[in-house]
């Protein structure tokens, strides 16, 4: 897998990209190192180059803060695509899907790709509301599920959306120890 081809593939032509995923290795163990360490990196990286050197209007991040906030927003991310796999999975039996945690993995890999890749606007953090275009990501979602978790075409819908429920509530708690963390009283003035 080259992993600019798949990014590529996965955002421009997912129905045809998910069968592809499906045949390759899906645990953690090769999916983590080769993919979601490095795409899911994007947004923390960019965050903290843009909140360092360009800063949010009057205000920029220190240093050792903005390196700290990165690497906790990085770890929780990677802890949320575990999270996300075994919610997949579990509510696979509920939506007559396959029950199948390799998959379930693969969709929690993938699915974030254009969330990940969007969060390349927070290195010009007045453009970071251009990450509004990483909701692809639940298109991303949607179609993954239907290809691996194979539900009936008439629960596809449902069942997407209750994992778009339960993930929202999973990064809401991510969002929210970062912020409770790392809130507005890291930044300094320079």
């Amino acid at each position: 897998m080259n992993l600019v081809e798949r990014v590529k593939n996965i955002l421009l032509q997912p129905k045809s990209e998910w069968p592809v995923i499906e045949r390759e290795p899906g645990d953690a163990g090769t999916l983590f190192p080769n993919y979601v360490c490095i795409v899911a990196a994007i947004p923390p990286v960019c965050s903290f180059i843009g909140g360092v050197l360009i800063g949010y209007g009057p205000m920029r991040l220190g240093i050792v803060a903005g390196l700290l906030h990165a690497v906790v927003f990085y770890a929780l991310t990677l802890v949320g695509v575990f999270v996300v796999a075994y919610v997949i999975d579990f509510l696979a039996g509920t939506f007559n899907g396959q029950k199948n945690l390799d998959n379930a993995m693969r969709v929690s890999a993938y699915a974030p790709t254009a969330a990940w890749v969007a969060g390349v606007f927070n290195l010009i953090p007045m453009l970071a509301v251009l990450g509004i275009l990483g909701l692809y990501s639940l298109y991303l979602l949607h179609t993954g599920i239907a290809a691996l978790m194979k539900p009936p075409a008439d629960k596809a819908l449902f069942y997407t959306i209750a994992v778009i429920v339960c993930v929202f509530v999973v990064y809401l708690i991510i969002f929210g120890i970062v912020g409770a963390l790392f809130g507005i009283g890291m930044m300094s003035r320079m």
